[in-house]
């Protein structure tokens, strides 16, 4: 896959209004800028309020509504919105915001990323330093990869060039509706427009424009089965 020739703008990949934390989003260069910014911005705004069951930890809020399932664990500052669920087994650690009427499922693990209102991440994901749009969603399995094999600062992958973000870790910039099927990985530094749909079992990187289908080509073989064919 070919990766667009500019990178998104903020406006571009997300609904500001969809967010109570859009002040984060303000004059900022590139997106992924606003990782920087959340733990000055928890440190000054978050309200410690608990009020769930689950191991928590350090400072956090949880919103009206909101549904902590037993066995979670939630390691502050986290500052989580109104009637979420927070499933069994999940783990929210450090500098994380998550919006009203969000899933975190079951043995999700979310650290240093901030969900839109409506995301739903909802079994067996890993998001690190990553920012999910208005209504994100990815398939069971899907992991947003936020660490290079070989050390380094991630880079965005533009058609023609390399753009270096100044980061040793960023997972995903997913924009807004944009749906992932099961068991993908996304590359550090990958940016998805809004309104995307991404097939299961597909490994991404680069920038992908907004309404893009990514379709995983793989074929299947089918024979005959015969006696002895499963040893």
């Amino acid at each position: 896959m070919e990766s667009a020739t500019e990178i998104p703008r903020v406006d571009e990949l997300f609904d500001l209004c969809q967010t109570e934390h859009s002040e984060l989003f303000q004059s900022l260069d590139q997106a992924w800028d606003v990782l920087l910014r959340l733990a000055g911005y928890l440190a000054t705004n978050l309200r410690p309020q608990q009020l769930g069951q689950a191991e928590i930890r350090g400072d956090v809020f949880i919103g009206d509504g909101t549904v902590i399932e037993s066995g979670a664990l939630i390691q502050g500052p986290v500052w989580i919105g109104r009637n979420c669920r927070i499933g069994h087994g999940a783990t929210l650690r450090e500098n994380v915001i998550v919006g009203d009427d969000c899933i975190v499922g079951h043995s999700v693990e979310v650290k240093n990323s901030i969900l839109f209102n409506g995301c739903e991440v909802p079994h067996f994901n890993y998001v690190g330093d990553s920012v999910l749009g208005h209504r994100a969603h990815l398939g069971a399995g899907v992991k947003l990869s936020n660490y290079r094999l070989i050390r380094g600062d991630v880079n965005v992958r533009l058609a023609d060039r390399k753009v270096d973000t100044g980061l040793a870790k960023l997972g995903a910039l997913i924009g807004d509706r944009t749906e992932i099927g099961c068991n993908t990985v996304l590359h550090p530094g990958t940016i998805l427009g809004r309104d995307c749909l991404v097939y299961p079992n597909v490994t991404l990187g680069g920038v992908l424009p907004a309404q893009c289908l990514v379709k995983n080509k793989t074929e299947l073989t089918i024979v005959t089965r015969r006696e002895g064919d499963d040893d």
